[in-house]
């Protein structure tokens, strides 16, 4: 048995007709005829009552009728969902970032990429850097706004905008006052970041950032998430350089700008290759513009 088998029996159901039936699966009768009784055997029960005048159902071809066409019509919806799936129109997509972030791109692009894909699962997940290639090459995650890091030949790479480092002091700390912070103001400052493992990317940037005014950094504090980062420095338990993407909505820290900033390219990431269809529609938002 199989779902023309179904189709057949029906377009008999419907009509009561074994030539009007067969013309509306656009066969003669004889195969048509031949097809409904094939049907009978396969199932063991008598699913019409044929007469020269008239067919009707019997109290098995009722309940076979009903049967037959939810079964259809699921099989219809697995072919569509299976369709729309290939043309990542469906499905789910996975993707992950960091915090940064979620203060900057994130929103925008899940919103502009909702209403593209209504019909695609998006689940988000905020991890930290260092894992995020791991997830990729897992398969834990499809996509990941991260920084740009290292090359992986696995891993293709979307720029998405550059964020510059900017220093966070508590309201209270003499480095609030100035308007332009140079790499000599950081001499003696305790600084929290996070470690090297961690954030590799941005922990050079500050490296560099330091050495760049003779200054060797001194890392008081090395917890792996920005947002505690964050809270230690309004703590006034030292100073931190962060990414600019960091400040909204930080009303009890002060930011101030850093003389020649560095630039952290912040990229999206993917597979090259056995990618879900549903992450070619994100590429094509985010190419669009979204900041």
């Amino acid at each position: 048995m199989d779902t023309r088998q179904m189709r057949y029996f029906v377009a008999l159901a419907e009509t009561l007709h074994f030539g009007h039936a067969a013309a509306r699966m656009n066969m003669t009768q004889p195969p048509f005829s031949r097809q409904i009784a094939n049907l009978e055997r396969d199932l063991g029960v008598r699913l019409v009552e044929r007469s020269s005048r008239q067919v009707s159902l019997t109290p098995a071809g009722e309940r076979f009728l009903s049967d037959a066409r939810a079964v259809l019509a699921r099989f219809e919806d697995a072919c569509r969902d299976a369709r729309l799936v290939a043309e990542g129109k469906a499905g789910a997509l996975h993707l992950g970032f960091m915090m940064h972030a979620a203060q900057s791109v994130v929103p925008a692009l899940v919103r502009r990429y909702s209403a593209a894909r209504p019909d695609v699962r998006l689940s988000l997940t905020e991890i930290t850097p260092m894992e995020i290639e791991s997830a990729l090459l897992t398969g834990v995650l499809d996509a990941a706004i991260t920084f740009s890091g290292r090359d992986l030949p696995q891993i293709a790479v979307e720029p998405v905008f550059t964020d510059r480092l900017c220093l966070a002091v508590a309201a209270g700390h003499p480095l609030a006052a100035r308007d332009l912070i140079v790499p000599g103001d950081l001499a003696g400052q305790p600084l929290i970041a996070a470690p090297a493992h961690i954030a590799p990317a941005l922990r050079n940037a500050i490296q560099d950032y330091c050495v760049s005014g003779g200054i060797e950094p001194v890392y008081r504090f090395e917890p792996q998430l920005q947002h505690t980062i964050l809270r230690l420095v309004a703590a006034d338990l030292g100073v931190a350089l962060v990414p600019e993407s960091l400040r909204p909505g930080m009303t009890d820290l002060v930011f101030r700008p850093l003389q020649a900033a560095p630039g952290l390219p912040v990229v999206l990431k993917t597979l090259r290759t056995g990618q879900n269809p549903a992450v070619q529609p994100l590429l094509d938002v985010l190419r669009a513009g979204i900041l």
